[in-house]
């Protein structure tokens, strides 16, 4: 193992660079390239039916098979002009990766290229061997792939894909997209009914999203030495670097050589899919990145995240680097998250989270903040439930992460407004906008620009013109989180047209009662407010003292999918019915029990087949040497000892192994997947994990560097 250490770290510094030239020095010249998007279509399809086709992005209409066979006509056209050779549906299985089956264009029996209008509008992957929560048994194994026409047609690796949704034969969703639009419909029927209170020229609301995707890079040579790199993504074990980053020297600085090489090389790639890739920079740990777009409508978002992050692993391959999309690759330094940065903007214009100067405007601003609020106090544990996953449990609560507690940070100004609605609420209020005055809503105007501080340790934190939900994890697709954001402030939304509608039909005027019903939700979810430092131990005793949950693992906070509550919301608003509900409780219970047995398995390959023969090795070595100093008739007493002190550490590590699978054996033959999941997330993963990786850390502290390669990995957060 030391031999096969040394060799990754010469081949690590001996790369050399890949130079990247973009095809134009405008970006403009080439945004966008490999789209079939609103301008292609535009140029190559007759205006009525491009016409038709907007018609189904906009409004949601069906493509009839006639409108359908003339866009597949001219997508295929377009395709071959750039040498594309097959084509596929694309599409999020639960798996939280994309899928796809490529088909080519070309027809044999025919002679000629050829795509059909079916073809374009629906495919049949099989549906059982997919994750589908016993929604599908292996002998029902026919699904369904629906284009989806809001997402564009774009150019992968000179493949034509087409993004789609995956429903099952009997119709339950079996993906990421179907809810998520959905949600997106439920959001905006309810978003426009309360805009309408405001401006009635708004006929539609859209949820807009921003992705900062962190992730860490490594050198593939030493990437491929790590087990646990390779199967689990994360590293079991390891010895933490003397220098990590202590020194808080990695944040904004200079990006290594090689790195930069490869963000060039997939930004280029990205921004020709019409990815608005926009910031690059080094985050906190050695080795980790951040790469951030431009703000766009949410289902696209979520598909360009997608594609970002396959794009990302496969252009690390060209530069001999490999991606890390783990929250928590290494232990001592900080995780990675995908802050999404949500906001909901209108067809006339109007960011519903932006501040202005007119005072209708800001009443309606308030409305939809303290209603985001609400909704998250009312659903908090859907809320973390949404973001649950073995590997984000590492990185929740860390010193660098929000905790699992939900909580709305506001920034002083606008939590100053808020208190001054809710405290003078009561008083007499004139009408016209000088009600505004005395309700120190005015102070709005005056901190459009920066009016909140940015606060790290929040999870769902207002920032200006958005909330940014911190926690949701850097390999999550971010549709299931989104989803559930969408839900819940519709819900609110919903309930507070009907209170606005009560107060009105008891002799309220119509600004009068809006205001009564905010004062009320600012009362009731106030809660769940928090300005301070979430990373502190007072936080979650305070937090505990509000009523606040604090669901730290994964299996406890997948039970809200479990709650009548639950399967009520998503049903009333459309999105997923009582089985899709449970398949999906079902699913990701099972992905965590997969995930830590998988960890359990490489923990105990490690420790069995490498560490042990490791420290024996080096424990026969101590042998020859006592005996050698004893024959020459010196002192071999700290040897002797080393060498007890090993077979003390050797016999607990052995034994910590065993358990941990006799443990798992035991969890194996139990019927209920709940309770194999928190047996899984507490007796094994926690305690045995522990106990194992105490044994190791002890053998660290008395065997050889020599003869200890396997568990190092401070080489790898160094990159030039």
């Amino acid at each position: 193992m030391a031999t096969l250490r040394q060799s990754a770290l010469l081949i690590a510094q001996g790369r050399q660079r890949t130079f990247v030239n973009p095809p134009s020095p405008k970006i403009s010249d080439f945004f966008g390239s490999n789209v079939f998007g609103i301008k292609q279509m535009k140029e190559s399809l007759a205006p009525s039916v491009f016409k038709k086709v907007m018609e189904a992005i906009d409004k949601g209409s069906k493509i009839d098979p006639a409108t359908a066979e003339e866009v597949a006509s001219a997508v295929r056209v377009w395709a071959l002009s750039k040498s594309v050779t097959h084509y596929t549906h694309w599409f999020q299985p639960l798996t939280g990766s994309t899928a796809e089956k490529h088909d080519a264009f070309f027809d044999a029996h025919a002679g000629i290229e050829k795509f059909k209008g079916s073809a374009l509008v629906q495919q049949e992957p099989d549906a059982s061997s997919f994750p589908h929560g016993g929604i599908r048994s292996t002998f029902e194994a026919r699904g369904y792939t629906a284009w989806d026409p809001s997402s564009p047609i774009f150019i992968f690796d000179k493949t034509l894909c087409i993004p789609t949704i995956f429903v099952s034969y009997t119709g339950e969703a079996l993906d990421y997209k179907t809810p998520l639009l959905k949600s997106m419909e439920a959001i905006n029927a309810a978003a426009v009914e309360v805009c309408q209170l405001f401006d009635r020229n708004v006929k539609k609301v859209t949820p807009s999203l921003g992705v900062e995707q962190e992730y860490f890079v490594i050198d593939k040579a030493l990437f491929a030495t790590r087990p646990d790199l390779v199967m689990a993504g994360r590293t079991v074990f390891g010895h933490n670097p003397a220098r990590g980053q202590q020194l808080e020297d990695h944040y904004f600085g200079s990006i290594p050589t090689r790195v930069k090489d490869f963000m060039v090389d997939f930004e280029i790639e990205a921004l020709k899919l019409g990815i608005p890739v926009s910031t690059r920079h080094n985050e906190v740990a050695p080795g980790q990145f951040e790469v951030a777009p431009l703000f766009e409508e949410i289902n696209k978002a979520v598909d360009h995240n997608q594609l970002l992050m396959d794009l990302m692993d496969k252009i690390a391959e060209k530069h001999d680097l490999k991606v890390l999309f783990h929250e928590k690759p290494f232990a001592g330094v900080n995780g990675s998250g995908k802050h999404n940065n949500w906001s909901l903007i209108t067809d006339t214009g109007v960011n519903l989270f932006q501040p202005s100067n007119s005072a209708r405007e800001n009443l309606q601003f308030l409305t939809f903040v303290i209603a985001t609020v609400k909704a998250v106090y009312d659903h908090a544990d859907l809320l973390r439930a949404s973001i649950a996953s073995a590997s984000n449990d590492f990185r929740l609560g860390a010193n660098e992460a929000p905790p699992a507690i939900m909580s709305v940070f506001l920034g002083s100004t606008l939590t100053s407004v808020l208190d001054e609605l809710e405290k003078n609420g009561n008083v007499k209020i004139e009408k016209g906008d000088n009600m505004y005055m005395k309700l120190g809503i005015s102070k709005i105007p005056e901190i459009i620009l920066d009016n909140t501080d940015r606060n790290r340790t929040s999870p769902f934190a207002f920032t200006g013109n958005k909330f940014e939900f911190r926690a949701v994890g850097s390999s999550a697709n971010s549709a299931g989180p989104m989803t559930v954001l969408n839900v819940i402030v519709a819900e609110v939304l919903k309930s507070l047209i009907k209170d606005i509608e009560k107060e009105i039909s008891s002799g309220k005027e119509k600004k009068i009662a809006i205001v009564n019903v905010l004062r009320k939700y600012i009362k009731d979810s106030k809660k769940v407010r928090f300005e301070g430092d979430g990373y502190s131990d007072e936080w979650a005793t305070e937090a505990e003292k509000r009523g606040l949950s604090n669901l730290k693992s994964t299996p406890f906070a997948l039970d809200v999918y479990r709650d009548k509550k639950t399967i009520d919301l998503f049903n009333k608003h459309g999105v997923l019915n009582a089985i899709e509900v449970h398949a999906r409780h079902e699913i990701m219970l099972e992905s965590y029990i997969k995930k830590v047995q998988i960890e359990s398995r490489v923990m105990g390959d490690l420790a069995l087949n490498h560490v042990i023969p490791t420290a024996i090795l080096y424990q026969n070595k101590l042998i020859e040497n006592a005996n050698g100093l004893k024959g020459l008739g010196l002192d071999n007493t700290a040897a002797i000892e080393t060498v007890k002190e090993i077979s003390k550490h050797l016999e607990s590590l052995k034994q910590g192994v065993y358990d941990m699978i006799d443990a798992r054996k035991k969890l194996n033959k139990e019927d209920d997947l709940v309770k194999r999941a928190k047996g899984y997330g507490t007796e094994v993963k926690e305690a045995y994990f522990e106990k194992i990786r105490y044994a190791v850390d002890k053998l660290e502290l008395v065997v050889d560097d020599e003869f200890w390669p396997l568990v190092k990995y401070r080489e790898m957060l160094f990159i030039k």
